[in-house]
């Protein structure tokens, strides 16, 4: 997908302060042309998200929490697939969406009537893209973004089983999973740009930022999280189509109580693919 010059090749001699890492280029199909991602040897530090955005910015290179998980799935041990991935640029949000909530809104296990008009049913129509919170982001999308991973990376172990600091060459944080054909989605989307169509659409609405990935977890910051219960119900719709396994493979496996829990004022969204 990459659709501007890659400086991972050139990382020993950009200046950049990093620790000991190593480049990965190892995909389902065998070794890729060039790297796809830098990655630590050690744990991440608090401080390793933030700097590393703005001294990386400069090349074109992104940073990203990668997690091995309880399971030690490293990056080079993610079954990436560059060559299945398009541009997010080609998709458009709302159609993608549309598209999982006709496939999968059937499988929803809500039980009874919605609470309020914007908490769709089991097998209602696709109900639109959730608005935009009405009340403003209390800092800067970074800004936030580098306090969730500062969090995360002060207790890794806890959250998840240990986080290191990467680089990705991408453009745009919603771009990182396609930048490196992330197939963590894979039961649910081969080609994980169009799941970054969607990734795009939440960082211009809720000012959301991809800060962690896992073999197929992903961690978002949300800058700009829905304030009201209606924005929440509205948004849940978006996720349970974004992924389905957050409502189905987890109790209580109903929309509206993931709006309250997962939704409603939350700084942080969790996703996770069987």
């Amino acid at each position: 997908m990459a659709t501007l010059p890659n400086p991972l090749p050139d990382l020993a001699s950009s200046g950049l302060a990093l620790p000991p890492g190593s480049l990965v280029d190892a995909t389902l199909d065998g070794p890729w042309h060039e790297p796809l991602l830098w990655y630590a040897d050690g744990p991440a530090a608090p401080r390793d998200w933030p700097d590393l955005r703005a001294a990386g910015r400069r090349l074109g290179l992104l940073p990203v929490l990668v997690t091995g998980g309880r399971r030690e799935q490293w990056p080079k041990d993610w079954d990436l697939c560059p060559d299945d991935t398009s541009y997010p640029g080609d998709h458009d949000a709302e159609e993608v969406l549309a598209g999982y909530w006709a496939d999968h809104a059937d499988d929803e296990t809500g039980d009874g009537a919605p609470a309020d008009e914007t908490a769709p049913a089991p097998g209602s129509s696709w109900p639109g893209l959730a608005p935009v919170p009405a009340r403003e982001a209390a800092e800067d999308a970074d800004t936030a973004a580098a306090g969730l991973a500062g969090v995360i990376a002060a207790d890794a172990d806890e959250w998840l089983g240990g986080a290191r600091i990467a680089l990705v060459p991408a453009r745009r944080s919603a771009d990182i999973p396609a930048a490196i054909g992330w197939s963590g989605p894979m039961n649910h989307e081969g080609d994980v740009a169009r799941l970054c169509a969607v990734l795009r659409s939440w960082e211009d609405r809720f000012d959301a930022r991809v800060v962690v990935l896992g073999f197929d977890t992903m961690i978002v910051s949300v800058g700009r999280p829905p304030a009201t219960i209606e924005e929440a119900r509205a948004l849940a719709a978006e996720h349970y189509a974004f992924c389905p396994d957050n409502i189905d493979q987890a109790p209580p496996h109903d929309l509206d109580a993931y709006a309250e829990k997962a939704v409603l004022n939350q700084e942080a969204w969790s996703f996770w693919w069987d």
